[in-house]
């Protein structure tokens, strides 16, 4: 399997994605896929010629050639052919409603097909498509994004960074409204329409998405991670990674792949 990641420097597409990335699978066996709730808002664009099975929030479903996914609260099970192709970009949550007209919290838990809302993303797909070269792709698709993009706000700008900075899991959802400005009722509304999750809820996902990537990243104890992700104790560690991931934080650890958030067996 080949992984390509690209994160841009150029100071307008910094304002919408925090990333590109590419994965190409080849192979002679198909496999299944894990992803656990992992924080992000992504388009992907499914650049094979196989059809994906995936089980989303409890229900069957086929994967579209393009679609959009926000921040899921459960796992995403995918059964993947021997060779498969994926372009994404992971964007900041703030700029889809400009970009697409809706709120990202209609997208999370869900497969979102993006060809639905917008016809232009269907050339895009094929534009993708008929290019191999990796930043041939982020080229097309960059001036694509250009044509729609916004100039964030200093406030959306600091929403996006609260929702991809990990400085934040020990804050109240008072202290959280004092440092943006906003009133504990307009924090929410704001932070559920970006994310589907309230302040309250936000912030204790925010701690299992730390642990998660100090699980990937660092020989820490699970004890240790649990101190550093500010729980309460190994027991609400425990009860709230399974809670979203459906696997304890040893499961998580034992199971892992190179991706964060990702496990792969074969089917």
């Amino acid at each position: 399997m080949e992984s390509l990641i690209f994160t841009p420097d150029s100071t307008r597409i910094c304002t919408a994605v925090y990333s590109f990335w590419k994965v190409c699978r080849t192979g002679e066996f198909a496999i299944n896929e894990t992803i656990i709730p992992k924080g992000a808002v992504e388009i992907i664009f499914n650049l094979g010629s196989n059809p994906i099975h995936a089980e989303v929030n409890q229900h069957p479903v086929t994967v579209p050639k393009c679609f959009i996914q926000a921040y899921s609260t459960s796992p995403i099970y995918l059964c993947l052919s021997a060779n498969q192709t994926f372009f994404g970009v992971t964007l900041k949550p703030s700029v889809v409603k400009h970009i697409f007209n809706f709120p990202p919290s209609i997208c999370a838990n869900h497969v979102f097909d993006l060809t639905v809302c917008d016809h232009s993303i269907y050339s895009l797909w094929h534009q993708l498509g008929e290019l191999n070269n990796f930043h041939e792709q982020i080229a097309s698709f960059t001036e694509w994004l250009c044509k729609r993009l916004p100039q964030p706000s200093p406030l959306e700008i600091a929403f996006n960074d609260f929702l991809n900075n990990d400085n934040y899991t020990g804050l109240s959802v008072k202290q959280l409204a004092d440092q943006l400005c906003y009133s504990t009722r307009q924090l929410s509304r704001k932070l559920i329409e970006l994310t589907g999750m309230n302040a309250e809820n936000i912030l204790l996902y925010k701690k299992y998405l730390q642990a998660m990537h100090l699980i990937h990243t660092s020989e820490l104890s699970l004890t240790e991670i649990a101190y550093n992700s500010n729980f309460f104790d190994q027991s609400h560690f425990i009860k709230t990674f399974k809670g979203y991931s459906c696997l304890t934080p040893h499961e998580y650890r034992k199971r892992k792949s190179e991706t964060i958030g990702h496990i792969v067996v074969s089917a």
